[in-house]
C-alpha cells in the first residue's frame, strides 16, 4: 500500500473557479505523464465528465451523505491504488455541507481522507482583506488546515503582489497560484449546470486549452509537493468485499442524453454478478438480446427530444419488454423518457415512450435540488414497502396528469415534511430520486433479485 499522494481543490463559494482550475490540474498533470485519479465531492454527474477528458480515467464521487465515512475511504482508497496521484474537486464552498453541519462538505472529506486542500478565492474586488477571508477558513473551529491558496481572476502582478504579501504575512498560508483575469475562462454552462463533456465535440480541445493557460500561473511543483507528503492510513473493504449471488444480464441506456450513472455502482452491481450491457435510445433499433433488467439513467433527454421521438424501433421493442414484466428502473431523465410526452423549454410538445400516462414539461426554473430521504410506500424492484434510501434530486421538469402510483416519499434530511415521487407497476419503477448503489447496496441486490427473478420466469417460458 503506497501513501497515495492526494490534493483536494476546493473553493471559498460555488463559482469562485474550482471546476475550471480543477480541471486543468489534472489535465496538466496527466499530459506530464502521471496516472491522476480524479473525484468529485458530492453527488454531480456533470463535473466528472470533465475530469475523464482531462485524465482518461473515470471520475469518482465522494459523498458523505450517500456512502458514509467508511465509504468514501474505500471508493477513494480502490481508485487510487494504481494512481501515480489524485486530485479531488469540492463541492460548492470548503465547509458547505447539509444545513449547517458539515456532513456532505469538501472539509470532511478532506478531514477522512487526511487530504491536503488548496482554497480556491475569487480575488475581484479584494485586497489586503483577502487575509481575513483566508484567515477563517484556516482558522474555523473544528475545520481542515489549508496547504495552499490560489488566487483567481487577479488584476494584474500589483494586484497579485498585494493579495500574496498580505496573505502569506497574516495567514502564513502559502499562495500556490495567481489566475489573471483577463484569461476570461469558463466551462461551458446549461441549465443544470455544466454542459455534459458526452455533448461537447470540442471538450478535449477546451481542457487542453484550460491547462495551458492556466498551470503557467500556479506554483505546479509546490502542488504536487503537497500532494505528496501525506500518509495514507489503509482501510479494509466492504461494500466491494462481496461474493457475486445473482448472475444476470443488465442493460444500461448510456448514451448522449441518459449518461448520469455513479461508477462505483455500476461496478458493484457487476461485482454482485450483473453482466452490463450497454446500448442508446438515440441509435439503437432495440433492446440488447437477452436482457433480465434494464436500467435507464437521468441525464438531459430534454436537448434530444426529436431524436428520441423519432426512434420508434426503440420505443416499441422497450414497451413490449415492459409489458412482459422486464425489470426496469428509470431513473429522473428516464422517468421523464417513459412518459407519454415531454414539453420542450419553448412549450412543443414531443412524443416520448408513452409508457407512463402523464406528460413531463420543462420549467424554466429549477424545481428540486438537493439530497432527500426516501421511504419506499410500497415493493418496487429496488426495495421492499417501508425501506428507507438515501437520494438526491435534480431537475427542471415537472410530471402533469394523473394515473401514477407513487414510489416513494421524499424528505428533506431531518425533516418529516414531504412530498410524494414516482411510479410503480409491476416490474417498473420511474422516479426523479438519484440513488447510489454503492452507498445502498441493498438495492443493488435487491434490482438483481428482481432481475433473477424475471430470468428464471423468461428461461422456464
Amino acid at each position: 500500500m503506497g501513501n497515495y499522494p492526494r490534493i483536494l481543490i476546493a473553493g471559498t463559494h460555488s463559482g469562485a473557479g474550482k471546476t475550471t482550475i480543477a480541471t486543468a490540474v489534472m489535465a496538466m498533470l496527466s499530459g506530464s505523464g502521471l496516472k491522476v485519479q480524479p473525484y468529485k465531492v458530492g453527488p454531480d454527474y456533470i463535473d466528472p465528465g470533465f475530469h475523464q477528458v482531462a485524465t482518461g480515467r473515470i471520475s469518482r464521487n465522494l459523498d458523505t451523505f450517500f456512502l458514509g465515512a467508511a465509504g468514501v475511504q474505500e471508493v477513494f482508497q480502490r481508485a487510487a491504488a494504481d494512481a501515480d496521484i489524485s486530485v479531488i474537486e469540492g463541492v460548492m464552498g470548503l465547509y458547505d455541507g447539509i444545513g449547517s453541519g458539515g456532513e456532505g462538505s469538501s472539509a470532511r472529506v478532506a478531514e477522512l481522507l487526511q487530504c491536503p486542500v488548496l482554497l480556491v478565492m475569487d480575488a475581484r474586488s479584494i485586497a489586503a482583506s483577502a487575509a481575513a477571508v483566508v484567515w477563517g477558513f484556516a482558522n474555523l473551529p473544528g475545520g481542515v488546515p489549508l496547504a495552499g491558496v490560489i488566487l483567481n481572476r487577479v488584476a494584474g502582478p500589483r494586484h497579485l503582489a498585494v493579495l500574496k504579501t498580505a496573505i502569506e504575512g497574516q495567514t502564513g498560508v502559502p499562495v500556490v497560484g495567481g489566475i489573471p483575469r483577463d484569461l476570461d475562462l469558463q466551462m461551458p454552462e446549461r441549465h443544470l449546470g455544466l454542459v455534459p463533456s458526452e455533448e461537447t465535440g470540442t471538450v478535449k480541445q477546451l481542457v487542453q486549452t484550460l491547462a495551458h493557460r492556466v498551470t503557467p500561473h500556479l506554483a505546479m511543483e509546490s502542488i504536487i509537493g503537497l500532494a505528496k507528503n501525506v500518509r495514507h492510513t489503509p482501510v479494509k473493504p466492504q461494500i466491494f468485499a462481496v461474493q457475486p449471488s445473482e448472475r444476470v444480464r443488465l442493460g444500461i441506456v448510456r448514451d448522449r442524453a441518459f449518461n448520469f450513472y455513479y461508477q462505483d455502482g455500476l461496478d458493484l452491481l457487476e461485482a454482485l454478478g450483473a453482466q452490463l450491457v450497454y446500448c442508446s435510445a438515440l441509435d439503437d433499433q432495440a433492446l440488447p438480446p437477452d436482457l433480465d433488467g434494464l436500467y435507464i439513467g437521468g441525464g438531459f433527454p430534454e436537448m434530444f427530444l426529436e431524436q428520441l421521438g423519432d426512434n420508434r424501433s426503440f420505443v416499441a421493442d422497450l414497451k413490449y419488454h415492459v409489458a412482459r414484466g422486464l425489470p426496469v428502473f428509470a431513473e429522473c431523465g428516464g422517468l421523464m423518457y417513459l412518459c407519454n410526452s415531454i414539453i420542450d423549454f419553448a412549450g412543443r410538445q414531443w412524443p416520448g415512450a408513452g409508457i407512463l400516462p402523464v406528460s413531463c414539461r420543462m420549467e424554466k426554473k429549477r424545481v428540486a435540488l438537493g439530497y432527500v430521504t426516501a421511504t419506499s410506500l410500497r415493493n418496487n424492484v429496488l426495495v421492499p414497502a417501508g425501506t428507507k434510501l438515501r437520494g438526491h434530486e435534480f431537475h427542471y421538469s415537472r410530471i402533469k396528469g394523473t394515473g401514477l402510483t407513487p414510489a416513494y416519499n421524499l424528505c428533506k434530511p431531518g425533516s418529516n415534511d414531504g412530498h410524494r415521487d414516482g411510479h410503480v407497476a409491476g416490474n417498473l419503477l420511474a422516479t426523479y430520486l438519484h440513488i447510489h448503489f454503492a452507498g445502498s447496496p441493498g438495492a443493488a441486490r435487491g434490482f438483481l433479485k428482481s432481475c433473477a427473478s424475471y430470468r428464471r420466469r423468461r428461461m422456464e417460458n
